[in-house]
């Protein structure tokens, strides 16, 4: 067995699909628990709330090295969320394929703020877009000019749809969680989960049935190879 699983009673098969439920539906962990007791797998929502906190970190950072050169047209985007009661902002950037490039949760959303997040991008990235699309916060033109001023900056909300798109799954969770608790933890959760549910979201109203079914087919052989299921080719 791969050092990977070193110690884990559970086969890899079992812990890596209790991951992938846990990321890619609005699911609990009790309700993951119930799912596997359905097909005779007896293990605790606390096992699987473990393996998701060890496995679940380990699942993107591979997927991440396996997404190919980010596109050179980014969107950038932001939201407000509820964490402990109290309103943060989420911020996100995607390319024009959808892929998302970094996710970061801050108590404001001003000029210092979007600054922190062109940092932590090019950090990441290393070079800038060609194109840098946001919405019209004046925030993005104080980042803009400080770490990004040779770029081309679209200020408009309707261009901006990719990136407001993408938070819906966010949406989604944070409903089915019933908000979270602290910045800490939705920050290392949503790192996660906004890799491994992208994969699992390709772009079907741009592609036949067809397609999609080959793409989806693709996307789980990659799955296989970053949960050790299968070996890389």
């Amino acid at each position: 067995m791969s050092s990977t699983y070193k110690g884990f009673r559970f086969p890899r098969e079992i812990i890596a699909h209790c991951v992938w439920l846990y990321h890619r539906f609005t699911l609990s962990f009790r309700d993951i628990e119930l799912l596997m007791a359905e097909r005779g797998v007896e293990v605790t929502y606390e096992t699987i709330r473990t393996w998701c906190a060890r496995f679940g970190p380990e699942y993107a950072r591979r997927l991440r090295r396996k997404v190919p050169r980010p596109g050179d047209k980014w969107h950038l985007d932001e939201v407000f969320i509820k964490i402990g009661g109290m309103q943060k902002y989420l911020w996100r950037a995607v390319d024009q394929h959808g892929n998302v490039l970094d996710i970061l949760i801050q108590g404001k959303r001003d000029g210092k703020a979007a600054t922190r997040f062109f940092k932590k991008l090019l950090k990441r990235h290393a070079r800038p877009p060609r194109v840098l699309i946001t919405d019209k916060l004046a925030s993005y033109r104080v980042a803009h000019r400080t770490m990004m001023s040779t770029t081309e900056h679209r200020q408009n909300k309707y261009l901006n749809n990719r990136c407001e798109n993408s938070h819906q799954p966010t949406r989604q969770r944070e409903r089915a969680m019933k908000g979270f608790r602290t910045v800490s933890s939705a920050q290392r959760f949503l790192a996660v989960f906004s890799r491994i549910s992208p994969h699992f979201r390709p772009p079907r109203h741009r592609m036949a049935a067809t397609d999609h079914r080959t793409e989806l087919a693709i996307r789980f052989q990659v799955w296989d190879q970053v949960t050790e299921q299968t070996v890389a080719p």
